[in-house]
């Protein structure tokens, strides 16, 4: 039953969700030119509040159960499992407080309204699996932002998304060049978990009716140990709230 209306709550779904970037792209634009940074980033998050919105018409449920006990105005490195495409809008939306920014793919800096435009403006990573030197030099761009910006980062450390809700291993190599030219940085887990239903049969229909959440964990302890062993942290501590959840 579920999948059968998922056929008609889609199409209300993609209008909205396609509407929004077309709509945002030239007000991103607008923004970045004429008010900088902070104009153009205010824009961004209006958008994903919009987009989050849009998760309302298939009748899901988004609950993000935020930190508040996390500073602002240093370096964070946000660490989370990776689920689907629209576990990023919300963590744009609600943690928009700590300026945080994506390492993506190369491949998404181009031909999506909205999207695209954030992530050659916006101070993402855009990086191509490809070439590692080019990744590299992307990633330190954005640590050397996190740095001298206090700006922070998102990353999804199991490099593709994981289509069962089943965790992948998670890799070290994005995050230890971020914490070795940030080697103060906060390490924050994120816990996402219900997201990967909502594309279960691929992109149409999407599944409705889900209730997903997002949850923000204590900064690990990370004094000590060493990357790696930061890494392994991460990941247990994201793998032991997920499978209580699911």
């Amino acid at each position: 039953m579920k999948k059968f209306l998922g056929y008609f709550l889609s199409i209300i779904f993609w209008f909205c969700f396609g509407l929004s970037l077309i709509i945002f792209h030239p007000i991103q634009w607008l923004c970045l030119k004429l008010g900088g940074y902070n104009a153009h980033k205010k824009s961004v998050d209006i958008l994903n509040a919009c987009l989050v919105a849009c998760y309302y018409t298939l009748f899901n449920r988004v609950t993000f159960i935020d930190n508040k006990n996390i500073p602002t105005g240093q370096p964070i490195v946000f660490v989370a499992n990776h689920q689907s495409t629209f576990d990023i809008p919300p963590m744009i939306y609600f943690l928009r407080r700590f300026h945080g920014k994506f390492i993506s793919k190369i491949e998404l800096a181009s031909g999506i309204p909205s999207i695209s435009f954030n992530l050659k403006h916006g101070g993402a990573a855009n990086i191509d699996r490809n070439d590692p030197k080019q990744s590299i030099a992307e990633i330190l761009k954005l640590a050397n932002n996190m740095k001298t910006k206090n700006w922070s980062a998102f990353i999804f450390p199991e490099g593709t998304r994981s289509k069962t809700g089943k965790m992948k291993a998670f890799h070290v190599g994005g995050i230890a060049t971020l914490l070795k030219k940030n080697p103060n940085a906060l390490v924050v887990p994120i816990a996402i978990t219900g997201s990967y239903e909502m594309v279960q049969y691929g992109m149409y229909p999407l599944t409705p009716f889900l209730h997903m959440t997002w949850e923000v964990l204590n900064p690990l302890d990370t004094e000590g140990k060493n990357i790696e062993e930061i890494v392994k942290l991460a990941e247990e501590a994201i793998k032991l709230k997920v499978e209580k959840l699911q």
